[in-house]
């Protein structure tokens, strides 16, 4: 089957890199997306094991429509959906559109809706019922200029809903890209981690998965691809038994840190509903008060941009990091994920690195410091043996 993975922008070559060491064929990266070629065994292994992918769609037919009733007479015509789904079943069309011929994602999607119900209705007197809460199949329409792809959704629910978080604080980071923030870090899960503003714990929990090499969509009991009338529950269950006999000797720290109380015990819950309470010690602590565990280690930071910031200059809290940062913890690499260009020059550090990245609607940078011994000329002299 030719197949695509949805993810965020900026993680694409993450997530290709995933669905290779996954054993996928023909993978390339795309715009939001990786398609990639595999059979049904790799299409459960995608929606199960893959961290950095929101979605698995199945392309089931691709034409030209130049207007909606192009669009409505290519669904109507060359889909026996019978074959797909019955009256049975309840379904849902969700429409992206790029193009100056179909302005209205909605628009397309309900004409998309609209010519499947009237095929049913043509051929059997009635019609599928309708749920866009929970429907048991979902279908996506993309249109760009005058392609259209019409898919099936293999996943359902989006798959950054792990199953873990039921605590949230106002505007917790997504799942997907905490995953992909980790991944992207280049952290081989060969030194302590730390995430110093760990708010509701959701980089602390996808951290831990990833460290002892848990499957990220194991508390999951519902995928898209399970009502369809192809589903095989053997395979399905060989699939998971596989998957989750595969673990990841770590051995060393995975530490939380936040100085709000709200915060450290939701973080506590979460971590515990994602079933690694036992291997993530959370503190509550400012930041400017950690003492760092000896020998270094990989550090993950999402701090307030500005408007959850109170009573503090946002300018004045960016230096403290960077102060810290440089005080406390020679011998870490951190990274900082912000929408504040601004406060990011107020850290007083120059970043290695830096990565485009959205937090919901917001643009970021998601920025890296290595914090060497020393000033950086000293730590090159050392490497080189000048001193």
């Amino acid at each position: 089957m030719k197949l695509v993975a949805k993810t965020f922008c900026g993680l694409e070559e993450v997530l290709a890199e995933e669905l290779t060491n996954l054993g996928a064929e023909a993978v390339e990266p795309l715009k939001r997306a990786v398609s990639f070629e595999g059979d049904q065994r790799m299409l459960y292994r995608a929606n199960f094991e893959l961290a950095t992918a929101l979605r698995i769609l199945v392309p089931i037919h691709e034409f030209e429509a130049r207007n909606e009733n192009e669009l409505y007479k290519a669904i109507y015509n060359d889909i026996d959906w019978g074959e797909y789904f019955g009256l049975k079943n309840t379904f849902a069309v969700n429409g992206v559109t790029r193009s100056d011929k179909f302005t209205h994602s909605k628009y397309a999607a309900l004409k998309t809706k609209d010519a499947i119900v009237d095929q049913f209705r043509d051929k059997t007197g009635r019609r599928p019922n309708v749920n866009v809460e929970n429907p048991d199949v979902r279908l996506n329409i993309f249109i760009q200029d005058k392609n259209c792809i019409l898919s099936l959704d293999s996943s359902g629910d989006s798959l950054h809903k792990r199953g873990y978080r039921l605590d949230g604080l106002e505007a917790p980071i997504n799942e997907v890209l905490a995953a992909g923030m980790i991944r992207l870090s280049g952290w081989k899960r060969d030194c302590n981690f730390i995430d110093p503003m760990c708010g509701s714990g959701t980089i602390l929990a996808e951290a831990a998965q990833y460290a002892h090499g848990l499957i990220p969509l194991r508390l999951r009991n519902d995928f898209g691809f399970m009502h369809w009338r192809d589903f095989d529950e053997k395979l399905w269950q060989d699939v998971k038994e596989n998957a989750l006999a595969k673990s990841y000797n770590f051995k060393y720290q995975v530490l939380g840190f936040d100085k709000s109380f709200q915060a450290f015990r939701q973080a506590e819950r979460n971590i515990e509903n994602a079933g690694v309470g036992d291997k993530v010690t959370i503190a509550r602590k400012r930041f400017e008060m950690l003492v760092p565990p000896a020998g270094g280690g990989m550090m993950i930071m999402n701090p307030p941009y500005d408007e959850r910031l109170q009573n503090e200059n946002i300018n004045e809290f960016y230096k403290m990091i960077g102060d810290c940062l440089k005080k406390e913890f020679a011998g870490f690499t951190a990274w900082v994920i912000s929408s504040n260009m601004e406060a990011f020059k107020h850290m007083g550090l120059r970043p290695s690195r830096k990565i485009p990245l959205f937090n919901g609607a917001l643009e970021c940078k998601f920025q890296k410091y290595v914090m060497y011994e020393g000033t950086k000329k000293l730590h090159k002299l050392n490497f080189r043996g000048g001193m």
